[in-house]
């Protein structure tokens, strides 16, 4: 029988964050620790709120795969998701041209 401190840890370590209410919530600290940027939390459930989620999980590939030596890479995320956005907003335009 396992005592009911180690069944609360367990608990907590499968539910997530306590905290998150909203599935945004969650993904946005999902974010913070695979990018292991735990000090800007806030801004990634903000983009979890209000960016698109495919947008996000692109950024996330390309920050999470690259090869660096430093273990933060929030940096690399926010360049990548900016250089996309571009990319979003550049497509649009393009495609009227062409009609």
């Amino acid at each position: 029988m396992e005592s009911l401190k180690k069944i609360i840890a367990k608990r907590k370590r499968q539910a997530g964050p306590v905290y998150a209410h909203h599935e945004f919530q969650d993904y946005g600290v999902y974010l913070s620790e695979v990018l292991h940027d735990p000090e800007h939390k806030a801004l990634y459930i903000k983009y979890a709120k209000e960016k698109p989620r495919g947008i996000l999980e692109e950024a996330k590939g390309f920050a999470k795969d690259y090869n660096t030596k430093s273990v933060n890479r929030g940096k690399l995320f926010m360049w990548k998701l900016k250089e996309l956005e571009n990319e979003s907003k550049d497509k649009p335009k393009s495609k009227s041209l062409l009609s």
